[in-house]
Formats: structure tokens, C-alpha cells, sequence
């Protein structure tokens, strides 16, 4: 008997609101990539025709691999719906993502999207965001005042690297790690971090979540977002 763990479980979950003829959006990381590997095998066994957008290279490479389907925003200007994990969730279905490095393309997805599900196990959902660093990707170019801008809004920061080197976002930005330790008004700092030249974008993904599906146990937690 093959045991699947919490993430397994709500990415499996979420294969079902997939249909014949839809446009997907794949977002990025290991929760998605059960995900893929799911949606792949479904593909497999059922002749599901569909064709995905990957938010990041990683996923796309993974989806080429398994065989999944490629389009690109070339071709489609909106998907039917978008699948991805997160680091945080809070209790009003604010999230916090970027722990991949993919944030950007993961919120250009997720704002094309009709439907936006949230693939996640129990322990990303918190009260309140920011117990994890808030990524923010910045340009390369004079990101060292870019940081310091930055670090005024209260926090601590941090340039993320990849083992020895520097990471490098598939949009060849860098990654500034932003430690607040609480973000009592998310939809307030963002505002704040995207009016400072060099911010590119952060990984706050604000009343963007239609549906959530946590896993604990074996045992999924569907919560609608919207009404």
C-alpha cells in the first residue's frame, strides 16, 4: 500500500477540476509538481486534451518530461484555471509565495486565471502572514539600494542564493528574502515595496484565491474564497 503524504493528497485533489479542452496554468514547486505527475497520468488514462502554461522553467521541463501538453501566453491570453501551492495562507486567504523563486510568473498566471486554486497541506495555513521571509524580486542593476529601500519598511533582509552562487529568478532578477516576522497589513506593505524603483513585484498574492485545498492527514480541507 502506497502511502501519500499531505501535499500528494491536495494536489491529487485538485486534478479533478480539470476538464477537457481547458487552458491550465501550472505554478511551481513540489507540491505542483505532484500535481503535474497527477495531471500527466490522468492525461494517460483518460485522453484528457488540455494544454498547460508552467510558471517556471522547472515545472515546464517536469511537464515536458511527463509528457503534459505546452502552451504559451502567445497563443491564449487567459486560462481556465490556475493550480499552485504557497507558503502561507492566512485566515482571510491572503497568500505569501515565492519560496521557489517563481513569483512572478506564478502572479501572472494566477491573474490570467478564471479560477485559481490554492493546493497547500495544513501547516501553511497561519493566522497571519510572515512567519516565513517575504520574497520580493528586484532588477539586478543597483539592487543594493533597492535593499536598503527595502529594509526602511521594517524588516530584515536577505539576497538569496543557490548553494555558492546567487539565485537568479527565470526573469534574471535576484530575490531579496524579507523578514518581518508578522505583516499585520499585507495589502498595505505591497503597495509600499511596488512603489520602490527596482521592485519588480512581491510575494504577496492578495485577494487572488478562489479555492483552497489543505490537506492534514490524509484528510482534505476544502475552503471556497470568494462568493
Amino acid at each position: 500500500m502506497i502511502v501519500k503524504n499531505d501535499k500528494q493528497t491536495a494536489a491529487e485533489a485538485a486534478i479533478d477540476y480539470i476538464k477537457d479542452g481547458m487552458i491550465v496554468g501550472l505554478g511551481s514547486g513540489s507540491t505542483v509538481n505532484y500535481m503535474i505527475e497527477a495531471l500527466a497520468e490522468r492525461i494517460q488514462r483518460e485522453g484528457l486534451s488540455i494544454q498547460t502554461i508552467p510558471a517556471s522553467k522547472k515545472s515546464e521541463q517536469l511537464a515536458t518530461e511527463l509528457g503534459v501538453p505546452l502552451t504559451s501566453f502567445s497563443e491564449y491570453k487567459r486560462v481556465d484555471i490556475a493550480i499552485d501551492g504557497a507558503d502561507e495562507v492566512d485566515s482571510d486567504f491572503q497568500l505569501l509565495k515565492g519560496g521557489g523563486g517563481s513569483l512572478v510568473r506564478e502572479k501572472l498566471i494566477a491573474a490570467a486565471a478564471d479560477y485559481f486554486v490554492v493546493i497547500v497541506d495544513q501547516s501553511k495555513l497561519v493566522r497571519q502572514l510572515g512567519a516565513f521571509p517575504l520574497p520580493v524580486e528586484v532588477v539586478p542593476f543597483a539592487w543594493k539600494v533597492t535593499e536598503q529601500h527595502i529594509q526602511q519598511l521594517g524588516c530584515r533582509t536577505s539576497r538569496r542564493y543557490q548553494g555558492d552562487h546567487v539565485f537568479v529568478s527565470d526573469n534574471g532578477n535576484y530575490i531579496i528574502d524579507c523578514s518581518f516576522e508578522q505583516i499585520t497589513e499585507p495589502s498595505e506593505l505591497h503597495q509600499q515595496l511596488k512603489t520602490l524603483t527596482g521592485v519588480v513585484d512581491t510575494g504577496l498574492f492578495l485577494n487572488m484565491a478562489d479555492e483552497v485545498i489543505a490537506a492534514e492527514h490524509g484528510k482534505l480541507h476544502i475552503r471556497k474564497c470568494k462568493q
